[in-house]
């Protein structure tokens, strides 16, 4: 097939911990020792997880049944235009959000202007993160194909929360996403800890993201943690902020996970352009990934799509060989596609090679079936044609 097809049936697997299949997402229930009580993560699986044997990245978030949908539909969108990996995304359901989002115990808090609550309950933040840390995250990682990269998304006390966690745990996640936090808590506690935070750590490989809607209480605070930071930070740790000053605190969601997310996996883009010669775009490619993969820490290889534009590139300047040698490199970095294999067969049978063409379209069709691939009507066409040649 000359487009790569993603696949858009998501693969609903159930954990062995109690597990219910609710729509596209898995419903994961956990008996957890740390808060004591049952608690529910909600796991949305990308949609190449069923047709293959890769392991993702994951997106741990607090507020999971608000924030699902929207984050799922922004992370696929952003990995079909190859901004970003497919990724596994985890929403954590509330219980108490005040006890586990806030870092410390405020019986009365002024969060900005004249709004003045009481939070009876507040200060549980240590016994969540060992949550996500013993129990959570420990889990997913048993119970799912997953790379050793993690993203923490929260928004309001969960952007709070979230750099409680980056201040507390900074190794615990390659990046941080805290949208809208609460920085007036308890006599500006970001702030406070931010200093010993960077003295603490001199050197992180990390990303934070932390973004603001138009709330002027805030605003404030917001300028001077991005005044902070642009000032002082660990070598290797990537700051960036932003403000969307048409959004309010609950709608302001949504464009900051979009913004995160792109920021965040900005290295991860690498396109080929038409004009390009193949043989340099390849080289190139290869350098790029592997500089990706040692800051990711985890091997990432050319995105299929990318080594088949090439490859469709060479076929079209009738470098029979060079693109032969291309599709056969797909399929030995993505050997569980079988569009991989239905490209070479058409490279093959270009050539008058047709017994081999032949083969690689039946191993493409294969693999499709196996795979339950949308495309396998396509595949068998082409594997039924060629042999009746």
């Amino acid at each position: 097939m000359r487009q790569f097809v993603l696949a858009l049936l998501a693969a609903l697997i159930v954990c062995p911990i109690a597990a219910q299949n609710v729509g596209n997402v898995v419903r994961v229930e956990i008996d957890s020792k740390v808060l004591g009580e049952k608690r529910v993560a909600l796991v949305r699986l990308p949609a190449s997880y069923r047709s293959g044997a890769a392991a993702y990245p994951v997106l741990y978030m607090t507020d999971g049944d608000a924030q699902m949908a929207h984050t799922v539909a922004t992370a696929e969108f952003l990995a079909r235009q190859g901004r970003m990996p497919e990724m596994i995304i985890v929403g954590v359901t509330n219980t108490d959000r005040t006890r586990d989002l806030t870092p410390t115990h405020v019986d009365e808090t002024n969060l900005g202007g004249n709004q003045t609550l009481r939070f009876p309950t507040s200060g549980g933040a240590e016994k969540f993160l060992a949550f996500f840390e013993t129990e959570l995250i420990p889990t997913i990682e048993k119970s799912y194909r997953t790379q050793p990269y993690r993203v923490f998304a929260g928004h309001s006390f969960g952007g709070l929360f979230a750099m409680y966690a980056l201040f507390t745990r900074p190794k615990l996640f390659s990046a941080w996403i805290a949208v809208s936090p609460t920085l007036t808590w308890d006599n500006r506690y970001v702030a406070k800890h931010a200093e010993e935070f960077v003295k603490a750590n001199p050197e992180l490989n990390a990303t934070l993201v932390f973004t603001l809607g138009n709330e002027e209480p805030t605003k404030a605070e917001f300028e001077a943690l991005k005044k902070f930071f642009a000032a002082k930070k660990p070598k290797g740790f990537e700051v960036a902020s932003f403000y969307f000053d048409d959004e309010d605190h609950g709608s302001v969601v949504l464009p900051s996970h979009h913004a995160a997310l792109k920021k965040i996996f900005d290295p991860w883009r690498f396109t080929f352009n038409r004009g390009d010669d193949p043989h340099t775009y390849l080289a190139q490619a290869t350098e790029h990934y592997a500089r990706l993969s040692k800051r990711a820490g985890y091997d990432i290889p050319i995105p299929e799509l990318l080594v088949n534009q090439a490859g469709y590139a060479l076929l079209g300047a009738n470098d029979m060989k060079a693109a032969i040698e291309v599709f056969r490199r797909n399929v030995a970095l993505h050997p569980k596609s079988a569009n991989v294999y239905d490209s070479l067969g058409e490279a093959l049978e270009k050539d008058g090679q047709l017994n081999e063409a032949r083969e690689s379209y039946e191993h493409a069709l294969a693999v499709a079936t196996e795979n339950g691939d949308p495309n396998v009507n396509v595949f068998r066409g082409n594997a039924e044609r060629l042999g009746k040649k």
